[in-house]
């Protein structure tokens, strides 16, 4: 089974698609001004209305819910009112403050702003906020908990991708790497700065690239994956490491190929690129570029310190794992933790136990899920030579270029 998005995941974000004028009253300017005033009194008639999405330990605050006539519940964001989140605060005794939240973006059509807050060493929110069926979920199960095919749920995962990593950065930025200095949040927590007079620095949030590539062979029909330790029991993927400075994309996917596996690349082609914050706290937010690229040498030498294993695959072995993988089951199952989690029951799962064939047997191989650009890598290469009208609704593919960027 190979899906075909609109939009990977974590891109779309619905609410930073464009950032309003310098006077629009839903401009970080305007809205942190506003925001001051908020935190000050209540006016009677709020507007722009402020939400707040809080994050405790770089988990997004969550819900579940199930709607229609389908059975399979669907998470949401937290988010909450100005006021409210002032009030659970006040309630640890903690005052919230304008420099504390962080600006994530606004919808006009409906005259709203939304910033995020870190509550991670707010404890006593837990329990306040789960006797309302919130709780903390970690960004990377709220991934895999989402339904692809719902452009909301997609839209809302992009948000608390933005969210995290922001939140993330302002967390490793709390002083000036020049002279050591206390830093500041300026632009409503969209860049920060030195406090001191003598050197007021400014530092903006952190992105940090990566090459991920599918390496076919010259015949191209077959394709180099690999394993990484802690990688879950039979579960393959693509070639990726950190560009360095100084070099171009292309040199770093020609440079990353043969340092991890002995490879030589020739032609690099360029397919799409994701933004992936679920990476570790120290790495706020990567981007993945990804590539195909076309090997120059089919001899591999793994670098043990890299990677466990590398192997060639034909296209045939490549889509049977495709057709077996049982992505859906596994994102409803981990909807339902997330639903289990919001109720107070934290229930463990064995994501690669949802990859099996209908005989209950255990998958051979299989490869992320539609979440990762990986995935659409690999299964744009797998099904290239087969014409879309030959190819089930559900499983065309993305074109090269993805049409999803």
């Amino acid at each position: 089974m190979s899906i075909n998005l609109n939009a990977h995941a974590f891109a779309g974000n619905p609410i930073r698609s464009k950032t309003p004028k310098l006077h629009d009253p839903l401009s970080p300017s305007s809205a942190f001004q506003s925001l001051k005033t908020h935190l000050l009194q209540t006016p009677e008639n709020i507007s722009p209305l402020f939400k707040v999405l809080p994050f405790r330990k770089g988990r997004p605050l969550a819900s579940s819910s199930i709607t229609g006539d389908d059975d399979v519940p669907s998470w949401h964001l937290g988010w909450i009112s100005l006021p409210d989140c002032k009030g659970f605060l006040g309630k640890c005794g903690v005052e919230l403050t304008e420099d504390s939240l962080v600006y994530l973006g606004s919808k006009a059509e409906e005259d709203v702003v939304y910033w995020a807050v870190d509550v991670s060493e707010e404890g006593g929110l837990v329990p306040e906020l789960g006797s309302k069926q919130f709780c903390f979920v970690e960004l990377r199960t709220l991934m895999v908990a989402t339904d692809w095919a719902d452009s909301s749920a997609m839209g809302e995962l992009a948000i608390a991708g933005h969210a995290r990593a922001l939140l993330e950065w302002h967390s490793l930025s709390r002083f000036c790497g020049h002279c050591g200095e206390k830093t500041v949040p300026k632009e409503a927590g969209r860049r920060k700065q030195c406090s001191s007079e003598l050197c007021k620095k400014r530092i903006y949030p952190r992105v940090d690239p990566v090459v991920i590539m599918l390496v076919i062979d010259r015949e191209n029909d077959r394709a180099l994956l690999s394993r990484q330790s802690r990688f879950v029991p039979r579960m393959w993927s693509c070639l990726a490491g950190f560009i360095e400075p100084g070099e171009s994309l292309e040199e770093a996917v020609r440079r990353e190929t043969y340092e991890e596996t002995g490879i030589e690349v020739g032609e690099v082609v360029y397919h799409s690129s994701q933004p992936w914050p679920v990476g570790p706290s120290s790495i706020p937010c990567q981007l993945m570029v990804g590539f195909f690229a076309y090997a120059e040498s089919l001899e591999i030498s793994v670098d043990k310190e890299e990677l466990e294993d590398a192997q060639w695959h034909s296209r045939e072995d490549v889509r049977k794992a495709l057709a077996v993988a049982e992505y859906k089951k596994a994102q409803r199952t981990t909807a339902a933790k997330v639903a289990q989690m919001c109720k107070g029951v934290e229930k463990g799962q064995s994501l690669s136990s949802d990859f099996n064939v209908e005989s209950g047997e255990l998958a051979p191989m299989f490869f992320p899920g539609p979440f990762a650009i990986a995935h659409h890598l690999i299964s744009t290469w797998a099904y290239q030579d087969i014409p879309t009208d030959a190819v089930e609704p559900e499983s065309k593919q993305p074109s090269s270029s993805t049409s999803n960027q």
